[in-house]
């Protein structure tokens, strides 16, 4: 029988010649009809109909915390950043343990995983992962004194204290599949920030960490130390549902936005300002001054920020850079007292005694208030280390520094761009034009990255210490 006789008696079959129209149509549905017409809306569409996306994450320093009623954290930044791109509201969900993240994703509990969340093999069949926005590596911790534990291979016959489901124990399990011997000791509900502490404290001889936790905790505990790595380098992302096209594409292109336009990088510097900047000896007695020496002028910087306007810590922070809360401090220039007043600022102010911590305090934040308002065209934390900068060089020098920032085109009103120019200042190029002259310009903007890391230790301290401490603007 030829082909063509076939086909003959295939279109004179009633049945078969149905089926055949049946399956071209549906055929022709799937060329020509869009997804959301054959599936249902991507999970995209969902949110914006809506007008809310879910966020699922993690409660600690480094994702998502309240500090004064005020939601904070490295995660929580960025994926409000990224539901304002969208035009929607946020909703954050807690995950108590690590790993119940990926089932509540994949249950449609929540439409993207924020929470430090490494890319990981295991996960990348159930889930989908958008590009990389961090490079982190997980490092061994210990306690200063130990000299045992100086690479990977001293970890051979030790206990290593983990939390329980995370990375750090599955790359520890991975050791012990190669032959280490290690005791793993997979602990539930604790951060890894507190593992940190007890090893600083010598409870616990050593746990593992990412490098972003390790270097950022060490600067509140400093006693423990960073020792080695262990693994290979991992990539940080946001996690999406396998169905989550449109949605995994707008994470990528935000992400490429927020680096192209440098919000990234103002999120990021906020919360690992010079992460790796640590002085050891510095930061010991930063912690011990601040047991001993700050109690005493406490309700004076209380008193004072809150009259003008600003979170206490920043001004103890401000002080401490100033005067390490050495009251009858004096510099070679001629600065006096907690705050390092000029005789003619006192003067400015009516000041009677200069080294009387309630006048000099008052009369430095109120200063320091003259020159917030003078750089008003900056907003949040440009706003506030722009007038720090001014309050340690003199805000001539500042606008020296912004006027050069526009000619190279910057923007003057970011404290990145003036982190650059002012250290051109020291150049005869660029000084030899401004109206000030000759700026010393390393000096503030190492004076503004110095308050910024005594600030965050005596923030964190305020979180375990002192949540109930009421909301003061400016925020950082």
């Amino acid at each position: 029988m030829t082909i063509s006789h076939k086909s003959n008696l295939f279109l004179t079959n009633p049945i078969a010649y149905s089926v055949f129209l049946f399956v071209l149509l549906i055929g022709m549905s799937v060329l020509f009809l869009s997804r959301e017409q054959l599936f249902g809306p991507d999970v995209l569409d969902r949110i914006m109909d809506k007008g809310e996306i879910i966020v699922i994450t993690r409660n600690n320093a480094h994702c998502y915390y309240i500090d004064r009623d005020q939601a904070m954290g490295f995660e929580y930044d960025l994926v409000k950043e990224f539901s304002d791109y969208l035009g929607v509201k946020l909703k954050i969900i807690i995950a108590q343990e690590w790993d119940e993240m990926v089932p509540k994703l994949l249950k449609e509990d929540a439409h993207i995983i924020a929470a430090n969340f490494p890319i990981n093999p295991k996960w990348e069949d159930m889930i989908r992962f958008s590009d990389e926005y961090m490079t982190i590596q997980q490092q061994i911790v210990v306690n200063r004194d130990n000299a045992e534990i100086k690479s990977i291979n001293d970890l051979t016959g030790k206990k290593i204290h983990v939390r329980k489901g995370t990375s750090y124990q599955e790359q520890l399990e991975e050791l012990k599949k190669q032959g280490m011997q290690i005791e793993i000791e997979a602990l539930e509900n604790i951060s890894t920030a507190e593992l940190i502490q007890k090893v600083a404290r010598g409870e616990f001889e050593v746990t593992i960490a990412d490098s972003n936790v390790a270097m950022l905790n060490r600067r509140y505990f400093p006693q423990a130390v960073i020792r080695d790595v262990i693994g290979e380098k991992e990539s940080l992302a946001w996690a999406v549902h396998p169905d989550a096209d449109k949605l995994l594409e707008k994470i990528n292109e935000f992400f490429i936005k927020i680096k192209k336009d440098g919000i990234f990088d103002q999120i990021f510097n906020r919360y690992y300002t010079d992460i790796e900047q640590f002085d050891y000896i510095d930061l010991q007695a930063y912690h011990r001054r601040l047991q001993s020496r700050l109690p005493r002028f406490t309700s004076i910087i209380k008193e004072a920020a809150s009259k003008y306007g600003f979170d206490w810590c920043v001004i103890a922070a401000l002080i401490y850079q100033e005067s390490k809360f050495e009251e009858w401090a004096k510099s070679p220039d001629g600065a006096y007292g907690l705050m390092q007043l000029t005789q003619r600022t006192a003067d400015s102010y009516d000041v009677k005694d200069i080294y009387d911590p309630k006048q000099n305090v008052h009369s430095g934040v109120r200063y320091l208030k003259k020159l917030y308002d003078l750089f008003q065209e900056s907003e949040g934390a440009d706003r506030l280390f722009i007038a720090f900068a001014a309050f340690n060089t003199g805000q001539g020098h500042v606008r020296d520094a912004q006027r050069l920032a526009k000619k190279l085109n910057l923007d003057p009103n970011k404290w990145a761009s003036l982190s650059k120019t002012l250290p051109m200042l020291r150049e005869w190029e660029y000084f030899k034009d401004a109206r000030y002259g000759y700026c010393r310009g390393n000096e503030p903007v190492q004076y503004v990255r110095q308050i910024m890391i005594y600030y965050d230790i005596l923030r964190h301290q305020r979180l375990e210490h002192d949540p109930s401490t009421p909301d003061l603007p400016p925020r950082i």
